[in-house]
């Protein structure tokens, strides 16, 4: 991880309401880290790629991902991000709303680390952030 104080998130999000909760979850939570949002396919790669809008953005420590997304979807992007090997080690969390076995089974495929459904309830959600945030503070173990 880059920065041990923040965790840095690039969140590929669509949907405003989402992006929202998300962010209210990260505020009430004690997850410490700088959380930054792209709205489809195409702005997650030049987010990654530092292109455009995205240039001074830093590196992602960590890539939530929703897999239905305009322009490019997000098992696309998935794909790309682990056949790059500037970003490949970059870990990506899909969460979606989906919950079809097949989408699971796909994303896994395309190299994600971990599969998570949206919960629809804010507190829910917050949850959700806090055992992210912990999970890759404390347990994980990665290269520099």
């Amino acid at each position: 991880m880059h920065n041990l104080e923040k965790l840095r998130i690039l969140a590929v999000e669509d949907n405003v309401d989402d992006i929202k909760v998300l962010k209210r979850a990260i505020r009430d939570s004690d997850v410490k880290c700088e959380l930054y949002f792209a709205h489809d396919g195409e702005e997650a790669l030049d987010a990654l790629a530092r292109r455009g809008t995205f240039e001074a953005m830093p590196s992602p420590d960590l890539i939530l991902m929703n897999i239905n997304l305009p322009k490019i979807d997000g098992l696309e992007v998935l794909s790309r991000i682990k056949e790059d090997e500037r970003i490949r080690r970059i870990p990506v969390v899909v969460l979606t709303v989906s919950e079809r076995e097949e989408d699971m089974v796909k994303a896994y495929d395309c190299g994600a680390a971990s599969y998570m459904v949206k919960p629809i309830d804010p507190e829910e959600f917050k949850r959700l952030a806090e055992t992210i945030s912990s999970y890759w503070h404390l347990v994980r173990k990665s290269p520099e």
